[in-house]
Order: structure tokens, then C-alpha cells, then sequence
């Protein structure tokens, strides 16, 4: 009955009152004309914005400017929270969206401002490995979900650990020990490795802290000036590190070292890959002492 077919619920097409209805089997709406669905077909490519030429156009100069930007790979040594430094470095190497950021550790403390270094980070997609400050951040972290008594001695870890927000201590919380490449044929880690212990043998403590392998094979955090652990990595994969400001820039064979004491007054430095170009930005004041004492 007539009064059946009114009574099924009505399912489109939905516009104002007094608009055309178009046959059920009139995909473009009209010609395209309703706005809904435009006809791109060829027969129709006339009726088409700009003759139907501008989306081509578009899509070659979209090509074009991704083949003239090609994604490359960003390391940045230790920023310790100088998040204005760290500002000026990706616009001097010309950041783009779809670069990726690899920071190698140590992003917060010491420096005017952590939780806007860790929250950018988080915020441009980057990746990171873990350093011992950020190590320590994460630990006071745990114990203060754990009910554990804030430190009787001003801790900036436990500050920075009780004023990150979620999103950006989920974040903390990803970053492994260390990052392998095989297509840049590199490895990005904090402070470094031993060399001829694999990879999944590495001690993560020594990872985040080493600086020297003395000639009898002790691996220090200490800074003893003739032996960097760095002379002894022997590849195949060129390691990316910072950790060791004392050192400053540091190049060899298959190692480099980023951290040039950005937050002591230095420098804040990036290696660009594949091409390993080096871009650096001076700091703009000394935001802490610089204190550690040196051995040959």
C-alpha cells in the first residue's frame, strides 16, 4: 500500500527543501552540479576546475618539492634543555616536516627550559636515544608513582619528572639504549660501546655514561684525556654519540661525537645524514658551570 512505502525510513538523498532530487542511479548528482560528487570523468573533463589541468599541476609541483626536500635523517647532540638553541639549529638545517630528528640523549636538565625541549621533541615526531639524564628523570618518575618522599635536597630530575605531562613522559619513557640503521649503515647511542661486544650485549649503564676504555680494558665515565672509547671502534657502522663534552666535536673513522657543550656556552651541533654534514649554533649564554675534573 501506499501508506507502506511512505512509512519506510527515508535514506537520501538529504538537502534543503525544493532541491532537485536526483535519480537513485545518477552517481554525480546532476552532472556534478549538486556539489556532492563532481563528475571527473573524461567525457565531463570540460565542466572541470581549470579544465581539469590544475590537478596534475598540483600533484607534479607536490613531486617536485618532496624530490628537492628529500627526507634526510637529523642527529643532534646533547641540548639539556636549551630549547632556544635548539630552535635556531633546525631552522639552520633546514628542517622540514618528514625529516627525521634523532636526538642522542641527555634533553633535559642543567639548561633553561627541559619541558619545552622534551614536549617539541615529542610534538615534531623525533626519536632519541636515552641518556643518563633522561635515565634519571625516568627513575624519579617510577618512584614517585611509587609513593617514594620528593628528595630533602632539590633534585631537578624529580622536578622535571613531576612537571612533564603524560604525553611527554610516555615519550621519555620510549627511548631505547640505542638506534641501528643498516641503510645509513650507523648506530646512535648516548655516551658509546665497547668494542667487540655485540650490540645485544651491551651494558645499558656504560651506554648512557662511558667516556674512556683505558689501556687494561676499564671502561670509565671518567674523562682521561689520551684514551677516548671512541679510537677503538672499528665499524662497520660509523657511531653517532654525545654525552662527552669535554671532547668537544669529536671524528674518527667510523665515530662521531655531537656533544659541544651547548648548555656550558658551546655549541649545539647536528650531523646531517646520508651526506654527514655538520651544522652547529652558538649558544647564547652559559646556562651552567662547567666542572670535572681531568685525567691523562
Amino acid at each position: 500500500s501506499k501508506k507502506g512505502i511512505e512509512d519506510v525510513e527515508y535514506d537520501g538523498p538529504f538537502g534543503m527543501d525544493g532541491d532537485v532530487i536526483h535519480a537513485k542511479d545518477d552517481i554525480w548528482l546532476g552532472g556534478g552540479n549538486g556539489g556532492v560528487f563532481f563528475d571527473y570523468s573524461e567525457s565531463n573533463r570540460i565542466n572541470s576546475p581549470y579544465k581539469g589541468e590544475l590537478g596534475p599541476y598540483l600533484l607534479d609541483a607536490v613531486t617536485e618539492r618532496a624530490r628537492q626536500n628529500q627526507p634526510r635523517v637529523i642527529a643532534i647532540g646533547d641540548v639539556h634543555g636549551c630549547i632556544d638553541e635548539l630552535q635556531l639549529l633546525l631552522r639552520k638545517c633546514d628542517y622540514h616536516p618528514g625529516d627525521v630528528i634523532i636526538f642522542l640523549g641527555d634533553l633535559v636538565c642543567k639548561g633553561p627550559d627541559s619541558l619545552s625541549v622534551v614536549q617539541m621533541a615529542r610534538e615534531i615526531g623525533a626519536i632519541g636515544v636515552r641518556g643518563n639524564h633522561d635515565f634519571e628523570v625516568v627513575r624519579w618518575h617510577q618512584a614517585i608513582k611509587s609513593g617514594a618522599d620528593p628528595p630533602v635536597i632539590g633534585s631537578e630530575h624529580y622536578y622535571v619528572a613531576s612537571a612533564l605531562g603524560t604525553a611527554d613522559l610516555k615519550w621519555m619513557y620510549s627511548l631505547p639504549w640505542y638506534i641501528s640503521s643498516t641503510h645509513l649503515s650507523a648506530l646512535f647511542v648516548h655516551a658509546g660501546f665497547v668494542s667487540g661486544i655485540r650490540l645485544a650485549k651491551q651494558n645499558p649503564r656504560l651506554m648512557m655514561n662511558m667516556r674512556s676504555i683505558l689501556p687494561d680494558g676499564t671502561v670509565t665515565s671518567k674523562f682521561f684525556n689520551n684514551w677516548p672509547w671512541a679510537r677503538l671502534w672499528d665499524g662497520p657502522h660509523t657511531v653517532f654519540f654525545g654525552h662527552d663534552a669535554d671532547r668537544g666535536l669529536q671524528k674518527y673513522e667510523h665515530a662521531i661525537g655531537l656533544d659541544t657543550g651547548c648548555v656550558y656556552g658551546g655549541k649545539l651541533t647536528a650531523c646531517i645524514l646520508p651526506e654527514r654534514r655538520l651544522v652547529s649554533v652558538n649558544a647564547k649564554r652559559e646556562y651552567f658551570q662547567y666542572r670535572r675534573k681531568h685525567f691523562d
